[in-house]
């Protein structure tokens, strides 16, 4: 190789610059030469061991070496990835999620496949209900179901349309089942938002017609697949026409037609819309909102029957025009069959109320029949109540002598205090001519009956008054006539005593005897109006009651509790502040099958101290206030006087040791069913608590503990209210020639000033009042007793 072809020393051949050209000066081992090793066996021999020619700085490597001059850099380490908690959970997840959804399928396929439609149930033709004295006498029998089913044709367009608004509006378009709205209302069950249904129109037709209306996961079971089928096998015109015949709307009517015919007179297609639209409306709540029974719940089937109505136009199946011009129906009165009549109905009414409303047997389920219901009633006392309002009231009526006389009604309730059954029930004049049932309905102030309760909460409260003084049987209070009261953060409120008379400082057991409205409502604002209204509800009164306001008028009874509510409350005063609750109901069978009822758990609901104080001035009501007719009874009792605002109802509740009753004497118009006042009714310019209702609970309390020794009350009192206290004013109503004498609020143990009139003498339990319910014409009432 010539000089000039060969590289420049110590530089590699195909190199340029900055390509890191390598020179062979060094010795050691890194060094690099230009010649071979050797013929044959170095690096730079050909194939036939001929020596190439070898480029100057090159040498072959080992590539596993690194290359010279650099560090040599460890080989990188191989990671194994480990599986957290979190991927094992999630992969196991899925892996349920998977198991779970393939099962699902499996099942909901084998339930196809196994569940057959199966022929109308038993339920479908319904059986008399059999209702039983606690002896075991017959009762009352509810009669057969009215039933009868009609074509689709027969029935208007806008029935339909009204149903599907108010249940189903897609339904047209839906599948038989919807799994969403079975598991939202699933949902809002469990989260206390009420018992909801997430049935479809064609599931409700399936309970009503194939199986049965019991809550248990077989029956939702074959409901959900027996639904499915029916929905390929049937069109949406005969599950719908089915639906309409069988479906339970009130009154013993089962169908649109009999529903038609019970509400409006008329059949199916002479409805029109707005009827239609109430008829819907019933779907829901059947009992509940029927106007005529239950007139308290108007505001809610009205606020229903518009939703209808609202519904429809939404769906464009009514026109806003016409939307507008729809008026509520009014349904007639229903007519009840003759096998209820007299006071069975009354009975077997709030029987059936109180299972319905007590979850322990459904409306529809109870309606279809077949049950055996013993009742708490005992034949005696049923039959002795009865003729007690007979010969007091009814036999007395004469409307055409007295006009009034034709707004009379009647309701009466007996408790054993012992154990709150009900023993007597009295709803009505006949069940087949009056359909209300003047014992349970919750639409006429109780009045002064209220006033207990109030008295009743000072005690258990250890409430004072606005001076500081504790409230007991002989706390002076004033009973100027519309002196207003103080410590009232709210609006200005002086209420009018009975026919405007005023007291001056007055104790308040007088006042209780004599009802006067100035001092109770100053002291429901002394207790507090909120602790007033949470022990009326301890006593016994529902929660739900209507106008039962935490205000101070709640003293003078606005709230509408009804009769049997009262008499459990007064049954709660009787049993030394335990309340059991009442019950109407003994046992219940079906088939030979005992359903289960809710256990009665007694408990404290007052302190006995505050409920046996409380008994103490309801003595002196009986012994010397307005309530002295209730001696007919011949024993020891405790009492109180009450009369709605414009004496539109008056109440006595009294009780005994054994035995608590409330009667009232309500006005209603017969034609329009308004509340209308008692003025002249019995040939009395006004009917007040201690006239009729006191005599009617003297005769029956007589009557009905008649062979039991009378027995006196045990009581237990607060501090203070023992009959060695400090005697107190009399009740003297006092009036100057310029109005009301004033009188401050009143106070009360041995500090308080001395009467003005005199009082009792020492030891006396109570002044003698020296008034009472007066008579007063017609118009010049104000205030209620």
């Amino acid at each position: 190789m010539s000089p000039s072809s060969s590289p420049p020393p110590g530089t590699s051949p195909g190199t340029g610059p900055g390509t890191g050209s390598r020179t062979s000066t060094g010795t050691g081992t890194g060094s690099r030469t230009g010649s071979g090793s050797g013929p044959g066996t170095g690096p730079g021999s050909g194939p036939s061991g001929t020596p190439r020619t070898s480029r100057p700085g090159w040498e072959p490597r080992d590539p596993t070496l690194p290359p010279p001059g650099r560090a040599t850099a460890p080989a990188p380490r191989r990671r194994h990835r480990r599986r957290g908690p979190f991927r094992r959970l999630l992969r196991g997840l899925f892996g349920t999620l998977l198991l779970g959804a393939l099962l699902l399928a499996g099942a909901l396929t084998a339930g196809y496949l196994l569940v057959k439609v199966p022929p109308a149930n038993a339920a479908a033709v319904a059986q008399s209900n059999v209702y039983l004295y606690r002896d075991g006498t017959p009762l009352a029998r509810d009669g057969e179901v009215n039933r009868e089913s009609v074509r689709l044709d027969r029935i208007p367009l806008t029935l339909q349309r009204a149903v599907l608004a108010a249940e189903e509006r897609d339904f047209a378009t839906s599948r038989a089942v919807d799994p969403k709205a079975m598991v939202r209302a699933a949902w809002n069950t469990a989260t206390g938002k009420g018992r909801q249904s997430g049935s479809t129109i064609t599931q409700q037709y399936v309970k009503n017609y194939y199986l049965g209306q019991e809550q248990t996961l077989s029956r939702k079971a074959k409901e959900f697949f027996i639904a499915i089928r029916l929905g390929r096998e049937k069109s949406k015109a005969e599950i719908l026409q089915g639906y309409l015949n069988t479906s339970y709307f009130g009154r013993n009517a089962y169908g649109v037609q009999a529903a038609a015919r019970a509400y409006y007179g008329k059949d199916v297609e002479q409805l029109d819309t707005a009827e239609g639209a109430y008829l819907a409306s019933l779907l829901k709540a059947p009992s509940a909102y029927d106007v005529t029974t239950h007139p308290e719940n108007r505001a809610k089937a009205v606020a229903r029957w518009h939703y209808v109505l609202d519904g429809m136009v939404t769906e464009g199946w009514l026109s806003r025009a016409d939307r507008a011009a729809a008026r509520f129906p009014d349904p007639q009165t229903a007519r009840a069959v003759t096998a209820l009549s007299g006071q069975r109905g009354y009975v077997v009414q709030a029987v059936e109320e109180y299972l319905t409303g007590r979850g322990i047997v459904d409306e529809k389920t109870l309606a279809g029949g077949g049950f055996r219901i013993t009742t708490t009633l005992e034949p005696a006392k049923q039959e002795a109540l009865a003729g007690a309002v007979e010969d007091r009231v009814v036999s007395r009526l004469d409307p055409d002598r007295n006009p009034a006389d034709r707004f009379v009604r009647v309701g009466a309730a007996a408790v054993d205090p012992a154990n709150g059954e009900v023993l007597a029930l009295y709803g009505g004049i006949d069940y087949t001519r009056q359909y209300v049932n003047n014992a349970t309905r919750r639409d006429y102030q109780v009045g002064s009956t209220f006033k207990p309760f109030v008295f009743t909460a000072a005690v258990q409260n250890g409430a004072q008054t606005q001076r500081g003084r504790p409230i007991t049987p002989y706390t002076l209070y004033d009973g100027t006539n519309r002196r207003p009261v103080e410590g009232w953060n709210g609006g200005p409120y002086d209420p009018a005593n009975e026919d405007d008379a005023s007291y001056g400082e007055i104790p308040v057991g007088t006042a209780t005897d004599l009802s006067v409205n100035a001092v109770y409502a100053q002291m429901a604002v002394d207790v507090g109006p909120a602790h007033v209204r949470r022990t009326a509800i301890s006593l016994g009164l529902p929660g739900t009651t209507p106008d039962l306001t935490a205000s101070p008028s709640i003293a003078l009874g606005a709230a509408t509790a009804s009769v049997l509510d009262m008499a459990t409350a007064y049954a709660t005063l009787a049993a030394h502040g335990r309340l059991g609750a009442y019950t109407l109901v003994q046992g219940v069978t079906r088939g030979g099958e005992r359903l289960e009822l809710p256990a009665l758990r007694p408990r404290q609901a007052v302190s006995r101290e505050a409920a046996d104080t409380t008994t103490s001035i309801l003595r002196s009501v009986v012994e010397a206030g307005t309530g002295t007719a209730a001696q007919a009874a011949g024993r020891p009792a405790a009492g109180k006087t009450g009369t709605a605002e414009d004496d539109k109802a008056a109440w006595f509740a009294g009780y005994t040791p054994d035995l608590a009753t409330v009667v009232a004497l309500m006005g209603q118009d017969p034609e329009t069913g308004h509340q209308e006042p008692l003025y002249g009714a019995l040939g009395s310019p006004r009917v007040a608590g201690g006239g009729e209702p006191a005599e009617i609970w003297g005769r029956f309390t007589r009557e009905a503990l008649a062979g039991t020794p009378p027995r006196d009350f045990e009581l237990r009192l607060m501090p203070g209210a023992e009959p060695e206290a400090p005697p107190s004013a009399s009740p003297a109503p006092t009036a100057s020639a310029d109005g009301p004498e004033e009188y401050v609020t009143g106070e009360a143990g041995p500090e308080a000033a001395p009467a003005r009139n005199g009082g009792p003498e020492p030891g006396a339990a109570f002044p003698a009042p020296r008034t009472a319910e007066r008579v007063a014409p017609p118009g010049d009432r104000r205030g209620g007793q």
